[in-house]
């Protein structure tokens, strides 16, 4: 068989392995004379049903990668938004700051020469450490509305002043005038102040002056309602 004949016999065996020719296709007739072609016939369908087998799994991989992403940016979105809401609580956490305090022992304060801050050693709650035990200031850590009250317990001996002090101004007051037959006072007071990040508010006793050191009865105690 010369180069022309096989290269005839090739073509045909290309063109009908392109028809889809598949082995019972083939005539006994092409068997008996082409073997040769037969057998690239076969492998030739063999390795397509490999191709078509091979295009489906990779169809098939494709939807799954797309499904996939899809799934992958939905937690994505959702991670998102759950670090919101983390980010949410966590201000909200920051912000909360309400503090209450007594002082230390049983006995008198006062009277001094001077006016006094006076210091609430006894911290019965601290969220947010705005208030400093050490100084008795409270110390705004947010612009915002806060509430405070103090309330005192004297023995008479002594007049009573107490100012609620905002920065070096006074806000409010409470009094009670020197008896020699009152045995026992009690008195307080509060207020609303809007505060700006950074301003002290304390209480002072007046020169002069005289309270009882009692963590239960002499007390200091704010917090804050709302930022502003």
């Amino acid at each position: 068989m010369n180069f022309t004949i096989w290269m005839l016999v090739l073509f045909c065996g290309l063109t009908l392995a392109q028809n889809d020719v598949n082995e019972t296709e083939i005539s006994g007739e092409t068997k008996l004379c082409f073997p040769e072609m037969s057998l690239l016939l076969l492998e030739l369908g063999a390795v397509k049903a490999k191709l078509e087998a091979v295009e489906i799994k990779l169809e098939e991989t494709e939807s799954q990668v797309l499904v996939l992403n899809k799934i992958g940016k939905s937690l994505e979105t959702k991670l998102k938004e759950t670090e919101n809401q983390v980010l949410v609580l966590q201000e909200k956490e920051a912000f909360k700051i309400v503090f209450s305090a007594g002082i230390l022992g049983n006995a008198a304060i006062g009277p001094f020469t001077t006016s006094k801050t006076l210091n609430y050693t006894r911290v019965i709650t601290n969220l947010g450490n705005a208030y400093n035990q050490h100084t008795g200031i409270f110390v705004a850590p947010v612009r915002g509305m806060y509430y405070f009250s103090f309330f005192y317990h004297a023995g008479g001996g002594h007049p009573v002043v107490l100012f609620l002090m905002k920065n070096n101004q006074v806000v409010v007051e409470c009094t009670d005038h020197q008896t020699s037959h009152d045995a026992a006072d009690n008195g307080g007071n509060a207020a609303f102040l809007e505060l700006q990040q950074g301003d002290q508010v304390y209480v002072q006793l007046e020169a002069n002056c005289e309270v009882w050191g009692d963590s239960y009865t002499t007390t200091f105690s704010g917090f804050l309602l709302h930022k502003v």
